[in-house]
């Protein structure tokens, strides 16, 4: 697998905090709820956020930000330690932060705290928007792309720029590969250019864009296409920008090059927190650019990825992996505890959790139809993988061909997927009890033995389900086919990608 490419991260860093606790009661002198036994939890927020998410499947980090002598600043800096290298900006006032309060996950309340503003840039993060490679701007209307706005005008003439744009921030420096505006906030930002145009401006797309739909027009989803086509469309000409991203939430994203715009769809309905979602999608686009990948496919990876995000549970799923200390090679991996938030999500909304296991080396047409199938038997799937430790005791010293975290990557990537824990064991039994599936699916050339982990599922009313399996595909074939494939001439060495 290549490296990824660096990303350079400019924008406002915020420090967020959940209350997360029980309401089982209205105060005795107001009528609020009381929250009791609340939790508190701190993570990175705003272009933090951001440049935590970019960071996430190993991509160095450079986070340029405002930071100052404060509680808040100093929390956040240590949140990131290990993770985000950080470049400062000196900042007036306290780092900003806001804390929502929740009770038994349905918010109640948010706080917000400081109004710090960056200061002028420094040298050292000239430098470093001089020096990137690609550059995500994460505005929060904090005064950092302001600051830097000289520097990030150059780089948009020969590097990628995203520009995730806020109400009170910068306009897009002209030249910048994608912005990525929310559908309101790119109504917004139309309607606002199209009146300072003045009347004149009115017409064509630049009217469609701010004008409401008459009573006759198509209900919904139309309406919200048109409105959003327009709206990019203003917003490329006045921002000189090469393409518009509108976010749709779960509808997916909207691309705009001008003319005929591309329609995203979201591959799943994802329910949940979607706090952090658009931070999500800018991180995806912006890494994927650095990578060398097309607009079309960054946009398309990043609809995947933030559907994914908030699926999963949003930026709250983000905060073990968040804390104070620094990942290891172990942590990079999913742990039960990512599988047992989705499994409890999908309790409590009454649905039915699915869990299949293996090695899934050398990910083919086999696994891909039992995972599928897997999928459609309930309303999540969770994937058990055998460590690499597990899969050469199963399967001998030359496996995995595969390194786990290549693996698990790759299972992650799959829509049916819904969530991935690897075991040390050779059997799953140990994570089979934290999970408590309601269905236990093997493939169909299992059909002739008992499966070992079949006592302990139908322990909890579980149910083991066998599922019709694919003939001619395993893993072992592919490797003995690949081996017998004809030798290359001596001293061909390949390609290299650079």
């Amino acid at each position: 697998m290549s490296a990824r490419a660096p990303l350079l991260v400019v924008g406002d860093a915020l420090l967020d905090h959940d209350l997360c606790g029980r309401a089982e009661r209205l105060a005795p002198d107001a009528p609020v709820p009381v929250v009791s036994g609340a939790r508190r939890v701190s993570r990175p927020g705003g272009a933090a956020l951001a440049a935590l998410l970019a960071a996430a499947d190993g991509r160095p980090v450079t986070l340029v930000t405002a930071l100052g002598g404060d509680e808040a600043s100093a929390t956040l800096e240590r949140l990131l330690a290990g993770r985000v290298r950080l470049v400062r900006l000196p900042l007036a006032g306290a780092l900003p932060s806001k804390t929502r309060v929740f009770a038994e996950g349905t918010p109640l309340l948010r706080l917000d705290d400081g109004e710090g503003l960056a200061g002028e840039a420094t040298e050292e993060a000239r430098h470093a928007v001089a020096e990137a490679g690609a550059i995500l701007v994460a505005d929060y209307g904090r005064g950092t792309a302001g600051a830097l706005r000289g520097p990030l005008r150059s780089a948009a003439a020969r590097v990628p720029v995203v520009w995730d744009p806020h109400p009170r921030g910068e306009p897009p420096v002209p030249g910048v590969r994608l912005v990525t505006p929310s559908a309101s906030e790119a109504h917004a930002f139309a309607a606002r250019l199209v009146s300072a145009d003045g009347p004149a401006a009115e017409s064509g797309r630049a009217r469609a864009a701010v004008t409401p739909p008459a009573a006759g027009d198509d209900p919904g989803r139309g309406r919200e296409l048109r409105a959003a086509a327009g709206d990019a469309d203003v917003l490329l000409r006045a921002w000189r920008a090469v393409s518009v991203a509108v976010t749709l939430g779960g509808r997916g994203a909207l691309l705009s090059h001008g003319g005929t715009p591309l329609l995203v769809p979201a591959p799943v309905t994802a329910e949940g927190d979607a706090c952090g979602a658009g931070d999500c999608f800018a991180a995806t686009a912006a890494g994927l650019l650095a990578d060398g990948e097309l607009t079309e496919t960054a946009v398309r990876e990043a609809v995947h990825a933030a559907t994914r995000y908030v699926a999963q549970g949003g930026v709250r799923s983000l905060v073990e992996t968040a804390a104070e200390t620094a990942p290891t090679a172990e942590a990079a991996l999913p742990a039960a505890d990512d599988a047992l938030r989705t499994v409890a999500r999908v309790r409590a909304a009454g649905g039915t959790v699915v869990a299949a296991g293996g090695c899934f080396d050398l990910l083919h047409a086999g696994h891909v139809a039992l995972l599928q199938a897997a999928r459609r038997a309930g309303d999540c799937l969770v994937v058990c993988v055998n460590s690499d430790a597990s899969v050469r005791r199963r399967k001998g010293g030359g496996r995995p061909l595969v390194p786990v975290a290549d693996r698990v990557r790759v299972l992650r990537a799959l829509e049916c997927v819904d969530a991935v824990a690897v075991f040390e064991e050779d059997t799953p039994e140990r994570l089979l009890g934290e999970l408590r599936p309601d269905v236990w699916a093997k493939g169909g050339d299992y059909a002739l033995e008992r499966l070992p982990e079949a006592s302990l599922v139908e322990s909890w009313g579980g149910q083991v389900v066998l599922l019709p399996y694919l003939d001619g595909r395993s893993t072992t074939g592919l490797a003995e086919r690949a081996a017998l494939s004809p030798h290359r001439p001596r001293g061909f060495r390949g390609r290299r990608r650079g």
